[in-house]
């Protein structure tokens, strides 16, 4: 009945931050296929999945922190080089939480977004 995660939504309060962010930090690919929909945001492709960046500084999903925590509400991306992904967020100063080893059988690490959004990375 279901076939995989379409896209997944998330709510920032400046977009060009959080474009910088998502395109030039992470690297993801900016997809050129999202509508005008009357209001800003981006949609990126990861491998079979969008992001879907959405601007609105009163949304309700507002974290109200860059402070990582992992145990918040957050999305997963799988990568398959994490030595060359902590490199890159080395090389763009951002922070983390490594955990290499933990109760998982993967590498976990965590950032947040300009915005707040807590997201997992692991391999």
């Amino acid at each position: 009945m279901y076939k995989f995660i379409h896209h997944v939504s998330i709510i920032v309060t400046d977009i060009e931050q959080a474009k910088h962010f998502y395109g030039e930090v992470l690297g993801f690919e900016e997809s050129s296929e999202r509508p005008d929909f009357g209001f800003p945001g981006a949609w990126y492709q990861i491998g079979d999945t969008q992001l879907h960046l959405i601007l609105h500084k009163e949304g309700k999903t507002l974290r109200g922190t860059t402070e990582i925590d992992t145990r918040d509400g957050h999305f997963a991306v799988r990568v398959s080089d994490m030595e060359g992904f902590l490199k890159r967020l080395d090389d763009h100063g951002v922070e983390y939480v490594n955990k290499p080893t933990n109760k998982t059988p993967w590498h976990q690490v965590y950032v947040t977004d300009p915005a707040g959004n807590v997201i997992e990375f692991n391999k």
